[in-house]
């Protein structure tokens, strides 16, 4: 953070009401507050509420995100305490460990690094786990560069495992498909599992059943993908079908793995997941290539 950048952040903090407005959005946590509990909590009128909060919001110290016909703010810690180590950083000049407990807020190595490079776990289900699912394993694992691990499940997984042609799909596309196989989602439940950030559904349902619990931490979405099973025609049709539905898949993916995750709230976060479960063209094509089989 520059000095012009930390300028503004004091700046929109140097005033009382905004002052009581950051510790009530700080206390909500991630998931924030409407901009109307936040006026009644504070009895401030909306007119001036909304001053404050785009003065706040200009300094980057808080994000709206549009829930319904409501907007939710929410704090962005990242930035207040980029803010707050700015000061830190000038500390004793230059070593913050003789400013006594000051020096916590400029641990850079504790703060820094987990932010720039946070790895996830991210399962996707789906009923049979022999395709989809298997695909977005294979696809995340290659392109997550390291900060995400992905696994794959389903609530009744196949005994014959993938499907064949989603192998050899894989294989050829540079996959290694040694470790891919079809397993219960209920191997991703217990005090041993891995705990999961994110849970996504590739199927409208998950054969009428369900999902476990896989922890209060992790957020869960359902992008419903056609199923390559139902994919009928010649073999260069079906190969057409599951060749968009890899690319389909892999673009959806290239967007989750760019959101700015250390920034986005909670609640922000999950608006972005649903967002991805219709993008723009994403399931077109598909759709109609099994129409026409």
């Amino acid at each position: 953070m520059d000095s012009e950048q930390a300028a503004l952040g004091f700046t929109a903090l140097g005033q009382g009401t905004r002052l009581e407005l950051m510790r009530a959005l700080l206390a909500a946590g991630p998931s924030g507050l409407p901009a109307g509990e936040i006026g009644i909590r504070l009895g401030v009128p909306a007119s001036t509420l909304s001053f404050h909060l785009r003065a706040l919001e200009q300094a980057g110290l808080v994000a709206a995100t549009r829930h319904g016909r409501s907007l939710v703010y929410a704090a962005q810690i990242v930035r207040l305490r980029g803010l707050v180590a700015f000061l830190a950083e000038a500390c004793c000049g230059g070593q913050p460990d003789r400013c006594g407990d000051l020096h916590r807020l400029f641990d850079t190595e504790r703060e820094t690094t987990p932010m720039e490079a946070p790895r996830f776990n991210v399962l996707f289900l789906c009923t049979r786990n022999s395709a989809r699912s298997i695909m977005a394993e294979a696809i995340l694992n290659r392109i997550g560069e390291g900060r995400f691990q992905a696994y794959s499940a389903g609530s009744e997984p196949a005994a014959e495992g993938p499907l064949p042609e989603v192998l050899s799909q894989l294989k050829a596309l540079g996959h290694d498909v040694s470790a891919l196989r079809s397993k219960s989602w209920d191997v991703f439940t217990g005090p041993q599992a891995p705990r999961m950030d994110f849970v996504i559904a590739l199927c409208d349902t998950l054969a009428g059943q369900a999902c476990p619990d896989f922890g209060e931490t992790a957020l869960t979405a359902a992008w419903p993908l056609p199923d390559p099973a139902k994919f009928s025609g010649s073999a260069a049709e079906r190969a057409t079908l599951l060749n968009e539905l890899y690319a389909a898949l892999q673009r959806r993916l290239g967007i989750f793995t760019s959101l700015p995750f250390s920034t986005l709230s909670r609640m922000a976060l999950q608006a972005r997941l649903d967002e991805l479960a219709h993008p723009q063209g994403t399931n077109q094509g598909m759709n109609q290539g099994m129409a026409r089989a």
